[in-house]
């Protein structure tokens, strides 16, 4: 079996201010969609064809996790195309130790589905992901009879699962802290539902919808039907197994198309991104709504959306809970906005890869914007000339991706030297990134270069 292979990053990496972006950039595949249709290829009966799979930080996590359960998968030559041969929801392997490293899409529904399946496993990862919450996943399934233990502090990995005796006809989790805790119960979910309906209830406000939206579309594709009631409740009937589709292609990522998108509203632009559309499954594709509402001139085919602008920005004052992890390239792009900008309703952003609202406001001031930080909100004033600054990006990919805005010429004032610390964060979904954006602002090889 291959292994992905990663790139080398230099310590830090400079970006010059760039007067204008402009080109195209191909995406790699959404974070999101590989790494549920990974898992749900294990589970299905049949082998399953996954074309242009993200090479990544967390997609290599569960690849290794897959192949220490006894997962047979094989990577063609060179390319990102993967043959999974699926275990018909019975991991060969029931004795495992997992590193998950801070991947929240790979611990979280792996969780529920080995404590479901049954073995004894136990599941760990680098010191942030033991800072971030699964209590409301692990309740949920220990109630129901799943054996679910923490070996550190109570509510937060490591794991240690054991054979439980689960019999479930409902489940209860809360749906405001985390949407991976649903979607990891959705994917169990017919594991359970053997001989009767099973019922999951939110408690409370369910956030990042658009996630849960990916979850049940990715489902379906492998022969799940799912009954929802608002977003309250979903429904599972008995007697439905995973089958293959045969093959499926994985959409370009949407949330890492917020950057090049946000490039091209800020700096002129045209700025093409491929791999994903009008077409697409993913909830980020709204963040063009975003870009529209503050000015920008965006346009969308079945498999490309391109943005430009002609003007200076207009701050933005909106709800980002549908788009948590695009709304930080809008917290940059506000640096170049007409006023003072704020992004409600982005809570989760405190138990993201790092606490991101904390984060965002301490490197922003760094550029000279006046920040005010709430609890779950962001209100951002741009100063008059954006100031040289080193970015810490807190071992957090999309701190490092969407600080390399501020290098960018805006039509309100210019883009400043920028100093990305420890840029190989970006190995988590997008190792290429660096490169793919000196490809638009014309400014070489940075990696090679830096």
């Amino acid at each position: 079996m291959a292994v992905i292979e990663m790139r080398r990053f230099p310590p830090n990496l400079d970006l010059a201010p760039a007067a204008r972006a402009n080109g195209t950039v191909r995406l790699p595949g959404s974070k999101s969609i590989s790494n549920r249709t990974l898992l749900l290829a294990a589970l299905a009966g049949g082998s399953t064809d996954i074309v242009e799979l993200l090479a990544s930080d967390d997609t290599h996590v569960m690849l290794m996790a897959l192949q220490k359960l006894g997962v047979g998968w094989r990577q063609h030559d060179a390319s990102q195309d993967y043959t999974v041969h699926g275990v018909q929801g019975r991991f060969p392997v029931h004795q495992a130790d997992l590193f998950m490293g801070n991947a929240g899409t790979a611990i979280r529904p792996l969780t529920a589905a080995l404590a479901v399946v049954g073995g004894d496993y136990t599941l760990h990862g680098v010191a942030r992901m033991h800072e971030r919450p699964i209590g409301d996943l692990v309740d949920a399934l220990n109630a129901v009879g799943a054996d679910i233990s923490y070996t550190g502090e109570p509510g937060f990995p490591p794991l240690h699962i054991r054979r439980g005796h689960i019999d479930a006809t409902l489940l209860r989790v809360r749906g405001n802290v985390s949407s991976q805790f649903l979607t990891a119960l959705l994917i169990a979910a017919p594991l359970m539902a053997r001989t009767n309906p099973l019922t999951i209830e939110v408690v409370g406000d369910l956030i990042s919808r658009p996630y849960i939206e990916i979850t049940l579309n990715l489902m379906q594709r492998f022969g799940i039907a799912v009954e929802r009631r608002d977003w309250q409740s979903f429904t599972i009937l008995p007697g439905q197994q995973y089958q293959s589709p045969g093959r499926i292609h994985v959409e370009g990522d949407a949330s890492s198309a917020s950057y090049f998108l946000a490039a091209g509203a800020i700096a002129g632009g045209p700025v093409r991104v491929e791999g994903v559309g009008q077409g697409s499954i993913q909830g980020d594709v709204r963040f063009v709504e975003s870009l529209r509402e503050m000015g920008a001139t965006v346009s969308m085919g079945e498999n490309w959306i391109e943005s430009s602008s002609n003007g200076v920005l207009q701050a933005i004052d909106a709800d980002f809970n549908h788009i948590p992890d695009a709304a930080m390239t809008i917290a940059v792009a506000a640096l170049y906005a007409n006023g003072t900008s704020t992004l409600r309703n982005i809570g989760s952003w405190r138990v993201k890869e790092t606490d991101r609202i904390a984060a965002m406001a301490t490197e922003l001031r760094k550029l000279g914007a006046v920040v005010e930080e709430g609890v779950d909100y962001l209100r951002i004033t741009p100063p008059e000339q954006l100031l040289p600054a080193a970015i810490d990006t807190y071992d957090d990919h999309r701190m490092a991706m969407c600080f390399s805005l501020a290098s960018l010429d805006g039509a309100a004032r210019a883009g400043a030297q920028i100093r990305i610390n420890d840029p190989k964060c970006v190995a988590k979904t997008f190792p290429d990134y660096f490169d793919a954006f000196a490809s638009i602002t014309r400014t070489g090889d940075l990696l090679d270069h830096a």
